[in-house]
């Protein structure tokens, strides 16, 4: 067969299709691409960079379009991202144990693959906040843009702190979690209680999808009849709180607005996100039947490899494309005007192509620190083998015990 890239690609995809087990629930990695996908695209869509008075600032097409808010039902979708770790995680626990691996081994295993890539941002970031303050660059400025790089970031370890109680967590039912959120609402909004309080909802928000997935893995929820349950109750009690409750009906931050449903959750965003989760339900098998495509599942698969350098990078990468673009042709519409009319939303669209184009960039410099340890070589060659990990829900329970197996050697993620 010639070597030309659509030989290399077609061998790369029977590479994959080969390696990966006939019972794997495919449609798993599908939802965690399509979590990671939403959270990307939603943050280059409604972030815009403008500036005022030569101090660069944060700016929302929300904010000033508020027509605008469905976009933010699209791509808020970080209760499918919690729906699977949480479904995974309890399932890798389960397998630890019965393999006699303790918690303490698994626990290190699994954080060490979520925070090994982080590292890289952190010294990055770091380099790059000291080298603008010593050009003079505005702490303002340095402010706006180490913030957009690191606040996604919070998510992180509010996963990492439900990973780690999965003991617990596995046990729990979503609708404890739950109550937590409708009694701290109630007293934010309703009684007045002060607004600090409304952190509380940052862990038992998070923890209803959580612990929706891992009653999952223990075979409950798992009937169609609860993920129609999940997508009508959750869609119609959002609408519900959004028309008649006051709360807002964009599902992320906008600048200025007196309330946000992300920033704490609130019960609007604790209920959009179950309505998320029935519809992550139902879509599973369909899901699982498209992915036995060859083509369709290799491009899972890698997106999976690569889950948390995507997200880890996607900020830079945008925040890239704007620094360059501003230097070689000043500002330029979509990138650096505005954000206050649908035009702009169409020239941002045009950008995404450019942002892509810079992530893959990113990629290919910081890729490594997902798939190993720094400075450790993989053997056999890049063909060789798969990484480590696959993003934050991926990995085997005990890599030592899986050192040398198939689906160690493979190219696929591996939940």
């Amino acid at each position: 067969m010639p070597n030309t890239p659509r030989a290399a690609a077609a061998a790369l995809v029977h590479r994959i299709q080969a390696a990966t087990p006939p019972d794997r629930d495919r449609a798993t990695d599908a939802l965690r691409a399509f979590a990671i996908l939403g959270v990307v695209l939603g943050h280059w869509l409604v972030t815009a960079l403008i500036t005022d008075s030569g101090t660069l600032h944060g700016a929302s097409p929300l904010q000033r379009m508020p027509q605008l808010a469905p976009i933010s039902w699209l791509f808020q979708t970080l209760a499918v991202f919690f729906l699977v770790g949480g479904e995974v995680a309890a399932r890798s626990h389960t397998t630890a144990r019965a393999r006699g691996t303790t918690y303490w081994h698994w626990l290190h295993a699994r954080l060490g693959r979520l925070f090994r890539p982080v590292a890289a941002v952190l010294v990055v970031w770091t380099v790059a906040t000291a080298v603008m303050l010593a050009a003079g660059v505005g702490m303002d400025t340095v402010h706006t843009l180490v913030k957009l790089v690191l606040s996604p970031l919070w998510f992180l370890l509010v996963f990492a702190a439900l990973t780690a109680a999965i003991p617990l967590t596995a046990r729990l039912h979503p609708l404890w979690p739950c109550a937590v959120v409708v009694l701290v609402d109630v007293l934010r909004f309703g009684l007045d209680a002060p607004g600090w309080l409304g952190w509380l909802n940052l862990p038992a928000g998070w923890l209803v999808p959580y612990c929706l997935g891992a009653a999952r893995a223990r075979g409950a929820a798992s009937r169609r009849s609860t993920g129609w349950a999940l997508l009508l109750g959750g869609a119609t009690a959002t609408a519900g709180l959004v028309l008649f409750a006051g709360y807002p009906a964009s599902m992320v931050g906008v600048p200025g607005a007196a309330i946000s449903n992300l920033n704490p959750p609130t019960l609007a965003a604790v209920t959009f996100g179950l309505a998320q989760c029935g519809a992550a339900l139902l879509l599973r098998d369909p899901l699982n039947r498209a992915l036995r495509r060859p083509a369709a599942w290799a491009a899972v698969a890698l997106l999976n490899l690569s889950a948390m350098t995507v997200f880890l990078w996607h900020q830079t990468a945008m925040l890239a494309v704007t620094a360059t673009g501003w230097f070689l042709a000043g500002p330029l519409p979509g990138l650096h005007t505005l954000p206050d009319r649908p035009a702009w939303i169409l020239a941002r669209l045009a950008w995404l192509p450019v942002f892509a184009a810079a992530l893959l960039l990113c990629w290919a410099a910081f890729a490594a620190y997902e798939h190993r340890r720094p400075g450790t070589r993989r053997r056999g060659g890049p063909d060789a083998g798969g990484p480590e990990s696959a993003g934050p829900d991926a990995g085997e329970p005990d890599r030592g015990v899986r050192e040398g197996s198939p689906a160690r050697r493979a190219a696929v993620p591996r939940a």
